[in-house]
């Protein structure tokens, strides 16, 4: 009984922590989706995982499908937080925050199946992206896809 506990706080914490991970680098940035929200992903994949992993633990779908089912799920959360607004300029925003909860989501999959070293350093990699990728976006946009200079006029006929 008390292994069992070991094991299931070890899953759901790691899951919640790396969850609270993301959460917080999106709440630097000011993004409207932060660290509760993406703790609880984290932490309700991992749930989700746990109990359909664990042989007698309870009889229910088995473990592709409950990913199936979270992956699912998380698409219309994602979908919540990507808003389109209209005007002047058509932009699409949220789509890395989306991308993030998705992500999360993955954590806690992996977190609850018991896969550790892989959950930790694809949380790094992702902040490793999520940190240095908004300023590498901004060289691009400004130093490469810089609008061509007008055409010279015409030579006058004179």
């Amino acid at each position: 009984m008390q292994g069992e506990l070991l094991v299931l706080v070890e899953r759901l914490g790691l899951a919640t922590l790396l969850g609270s991970a993301i959460g917080l680098n999106r709440k630097m940035h000011r993004k409207p989706v932060g660290i509760r929200t993406h703790s609880l992903v984290a932490l309700g994949s991992a749930t989700f995982v746990y109990v359909s992993y664990v042989p007698g633990m309870i009889t229910g779908a088995p473990v592709p499908q409950v990913v199936q089912g979270i992956v699912t799920g998380i698409g219309f959360v994602g979908v919540g937080v990507i808003m389109h607004r209209s005007g002047s300029k058509n932009r699409i925003t949220g789509l890395t925050t989306a991308s993030a909860l998705w992500f999360t989501a993955a954590l806690g999959v992996a977190c609850g199946a018991g896969l550790f070293v892989p959950a930790t350093v694809a949380t790094v990699i992702a902040l490793i992206v999520l940190i240095i990728g908004g300023p590498i976006e901004g060289y691009v946009e400004g130093h490469v896809h810089k609008d061509p200079p007008p055409p010279p006029p015409p030579p006058s006929p004179v």
